[in-house]
């Protein structure tokens, strides 16, 4: 298929084309160009004919993906019917690095971005933020966190809260916005440098060839993949001096877990707050972002005009953010969608699924594990 640039694709009247991401849906919620649709392109080719047809053919059809490759491949038999088509050069990844090359814009953004969380988005992003560090003892005096950061929205807006908590000096404390580059293609890695300068985020940056190395695994290669990543970041903040890693997980995260963890992995158990390193003596994993609802996550981000990566794995080069239990994005949004309608006829769901883990009784459980070791119920019969 023909290519179509940015810088030809601003020339055009916005009249006279449509923008077509060809995306999933798990990808798309990531964010999206203004202006466009969406089409499934993960079904049968008369199912994706049919939608195409219901556009106007007096406009052209410009497609894009992640970084264009897929729509460059576009079988112009399948998508044309008559029409001009193109395949956006670049496709989301080069708009939102296009969008970030204007450094007075980049001040900008930085200052709206840091306002916004200090007033229109304070109940919901720093007031629950800062709720969790204290409820949970996430920072405590002293302390020297590596605020790891792989490009997404959670741990971009992550280290902008940890900037602000810090301004407020309840407690003395030290940052490190730690970046591991475990093998991202080119654009992938000037987007999340890009973002990080944009908002005013001072990054330090190792490389591994982790990419590499899974990559000639076949089974449960993002298992392996998050396994090598924690290691990895656990040793490099060490280097540092740092006594404590910050990780992005938020709320939905957690009830996310606790879900597919009885659907899939039939068992109870939760993503928590805080937890010790086991291999790392001294080390602790955070969770900051806990009591934050990825909703609001998404609201600061489209406030802002804010557009950050997912993962970028080798597999999918698009791949969601990989999961030490191995779980696809696939099922993480299966999930999203079942809580989604689950919510329709109990609009306490999620807050309940929450709250479970932190109200079991023992005396009603069948058999548990504690350090390793099980117990069963008919032990104290």
């Amino acid at each position: 298929m023909k290519e179509i640039s940015l810088a030809e694709l601003n020339k055009l009247q916005k009249d006279t084309y449509i923008l077509v991401d060809i995306r999933d849906e798990g990808l798309r919620t990531y964010g999206m160009i203004p202006g466009a649709i969406s089409i499934d392109f993960d079904r049968e080719p008369e199912e994706i004919q049919s939608d195409i047809a219901k556009l106007p053919y007096d406009k052209k059809l410009i497609f894009y993906c992640d970084v264009g490759r897929k729509t460059r491949d576009l079988d112009e038999d399948l998508v044309s019917q008559g029409r001009d088509c193109y395949s956006l050069e670049g496709g989301y990844i080069g708009y939102v690095r296009a969008s970030m090359a204007n450094e007075e814009d980049a001040e900008e953004k930085r200052q709206k971005a840091e306002q916004s969380i200090r007033k229109k988005f304070h109940k919901q992003l720093f007031t629950p933020f800062a709720k969790a560090c204290k409820t949970y003892k996430l920072i405590e005096e002293g302390d020297h966190i590596a605020v790891c950061i792989s490009g997404g929205k959670d741990s971009m807006l992550m280290a902008k809260l940890f900037q602000e908590i810090q301004k407020h000096r309840q407690c003395n404390f030290e940052l490190t916005f730690l970046v591991m580059d475990p093998g991202y293609n080119e654009d992938n890695r000037a987007l999340i440098e890009s973002n990080a300068k944009a908002l005013g985020i001072p990054i330090t940056i190792f490389e591994s060839d982790i990419f590499d190395t899974v990559d000639t695994i076949e089974k449960s290669p993002c298992y392996l993949c998050a396994r090598m990543r924690r290691g990895y970041l656990y040793s490099n903040a060490q280097k540092l001096g740092c006594n404590k890693i910050a990780l992005g997980h938020h709320y939905d995260d957690v009830i996310e877990t606790i879900l597919m963890g009885m659907i899939h992995g039939a068992q109870i158990q939760t993503m928590m707050p805080k937890l010790h390193s086991t291999n790392f003596e001294g080390m602790e994993l955070i969770r900051p972002l806990y009591l934050v609802r990825e909703s609001d996550i998404c609201a600061w981000r489209d406030y802002n005009e804010l557009h950050f990566l997912q993962c970028a794995c080798h597999f999918t080069d698009t791949c969601s953010t990989c999961r030490e239990d191995g779980t696809t994005s696939s099922k993480r949004l299966e999930t999203k969608k079942l809580i989604a309608s689950l919510k329709k006829d109990n609009p306490y769901i999620e807050s309940n699924i929450f709250r479970s883990v932190e109200n079991v009784n023992l005396d009603t459980v069948i058999e548990y594990k504690k350090d390793g070791v099980r117990h069963n119920f008919l032990d104290e019969y």
